[in-house]
């Protein structure tokens, strides 16, 4: 088994060292090779994504999955994990050890105060980078909604809603989410 304290191959850490480390309630992620480690959500946050699911999930066409706890991967050196996230349903049936940006038409992180750094800058530029169309941030604490979508490589902000507000898009697909149902 890899240590958590030690790469495999070439001292950096790969999406293939991922499967030896051990179920000890930490959620691992990499960055550039670099292991990212972070405790499991709290119940507040894994009730905010869970209603955020079953939201999407209902109005999701066919062809479309929206899934949890499945990483995204751009580069062997690079992995997150993001909180939800709308796929290509067909990029499922290829297998591997995370979807290809490509497939992935929507990602959403739910921030926590514990690594909001991370899901507000390194995520958010990681993601843009690999083409990632739209990324979602869901503040729990201040019950918001901010809609970014990929222009040329870098995420721009195209709506941000809060409180009692509903928010309607047509992309990834044709969606109507009041917030209230959420938080």
């Amino acid at each position: 088994m890899t240590s958590p304290a030690r790469p495999g191959r070439d001292g950096a850490w790969t999406v293939d060292d991922l499967q030896d480390l051990p179920e000890d309630g930490q959620d691992y992620e990499i960055f550039d090779g670099s292991l990212l480690v972070s405790p499991h959500a709290d119940v507040f946050h894994g009730a905010v994504a869970n209603r955020l699911r079953r939201l999407l999930d209902r109005q999701a066409p066919a062809g479309l999955l929206v899934g949890q706890d499945i990483g995204v991967s751009a580069k062997r050196s690079s992995y997150f994990v993001p909180d939800l996230f709308v796929a290509r349903e067909s990029a499922l049936d290829e297998g591997g050890a995370a979807l290809r940006p490509a497939d992935v038409l929507l990602v959403v992180e739910v921030i926590s105060p514990s690594n909001a750094g991370r899901d507000l800058v390194l995520k958010r530029h990681e993601y843009a980078v690999a083409g990632i169309p739209r990324y979602w941030l869901v503040e729990p604490r201040k019950q918001t909604l901010t809609v970014l979508e990929n222009v040329g490589g870098v995420y721009r902000e195209t709506a941000a809603i809060s409180g009692t507000e509903t928010y309607r898009a047509d992309q990834p697909f044709p969606l109507t989410l009041a917030l209230a149902d959420i938080f």
